[in-house]
């Protein structure tokens, strides 16, 4: 876990699902990996929770938060580019799924 050059917080700057407006919503777009198996995330209208689990460059997670006050759950996973961007594969249970782009916090 501790070489997983994930860790850290992520701005989240692109969707191939929703525009920056809609990201944005409700506060800046982030996804933050934490050691430990967590980490959170939140765009537009929705924030929750990730158990994470690790690899070098790769995380893969299930999240449960809430969506304008509805429960929502879903998985996903995060990989870190040859850019240095990380890419974010995002999937509601039984819902929209999407491809979020985030770059480095403070980079």
């Amino acid at each position: 876990m501790s070489a997983c050059q994930l860790i850290g917080q992520w701005r989240i700057t692109s969707s191939d699902l929703w525009d920056n407006e809609h990201l944005d919503l409700c506060g800046p777009a982030m996804m933050t990996i934490s050691e430990g198996g967590h980490g959170e995330i939140a765009f537009g209208a929705m924030q929750a929770s990730l158990n994470v689990e690790y690899s070098q460059t790769m995380v893969f997670f299930i999240w449960a938060g809430f969506d304008e006050m509805d429960e929502v759950t879903g998985s996903g996973n995060a990989e870190l580019l040859d850019d240095g961007k990380l890419e974010i594969e995002f999937a509601y249970h039984n819902g929209d799924e999407a491809t979020l782009i985030a770059k480095r916090q403070g980079k």
